[in-house]
């Protein structure tokens, strides 16, 4: 059965999202671990539950998202997946940090890039990439069939969707990719954000009013 941990991290609140099963087979879904208090709180649960972080998955390249990518890589000795349409914004992680006035970390090159239709596997589970650009080129979504869940990044929040007013965001694209890519989707898959609470895919058809 699927297990997932909610972290917490950085100064934007990112929920970071360990999933792992009986296996002991585990995969990061956007690593916001940057303090060593967050690092700690991360290593410590790992080392607890016993995992065997086998990827880090970046949903899309903003830096809030992937400050923890070098440290897992490392500790964890994981493969970095990400899209690769998003590189133009990744490769600038360093310049971003600077002008959020922090100390920035390194941000090692992707592993492997992962595309439209890929299936991710870990222990006995498997995530479906989506590409859902709008909010940045390089966004992707991850579902879980199985389990009836789906992990969206920034794409789209309880309520709300994600900000276009930042490089390659795109308000017209980014509800494309929600309305064709995500509300056909079941209605009581259960949808987890990259920000705050979850929710689920008939609730959002339902009641934001973005849609």
């Amino acid at each position: 059965m699927l297990q997932i941990k909610t972290f917490i991290f950085n100064f934007i609140n990112v929920n970071t999202y360990l999933l792992y099963d009986e296996t002991k087979e585990a995969v990061i879904i956007d690593a916001g671990n940057v303090t060593p208090a967050e690092n700690e709180e991360l290593k410590n649960f790992v080392e607890k539950e016993k995992l065997n972080v086998k990827y880090i998955i970046s949903t899309h390249p903003h830096i809030d998202h992937v400050l923890g990518n070098d440290y897992c890589r490392n500790q964890f000795g994981a493969k970095l997946l990400m899209h690769k349409a998003g590189l133009s914004i990744y490769d600038e992680s360093y310049a971003y940090c600077i002008a959020f006035g922090f100390n920035p970390g390194q941000f090692p090159p992707a592993d492997q890039y992962i595309q439209e239709k890929d299936i991710i596997s870990f222990g006995k589970q498997h995530l479906e990439v989506i590409e859902t650009p709008g909010h940045a080129d390089g966004s992707v979504c991850l579902i879980n069939h199985r389990e009836n869940l789906i992990f969206v990044g920034d794409v789209l929040f309880e309520g709300s969707i994600g900000r276009t007013d930042l490089p390659t965001g795109n308000y017209d694209l980014l509800i494309s990719s929600i309305k064709n890519k995500i509300i056909p989707l079941p209605d009581d898959m259960i949808v987890y954000s990259g920000h705050g609470d979850t929710t689920t895919i008939g609730n959002e058809k339902t009641n934001n009013p973005y849609l």
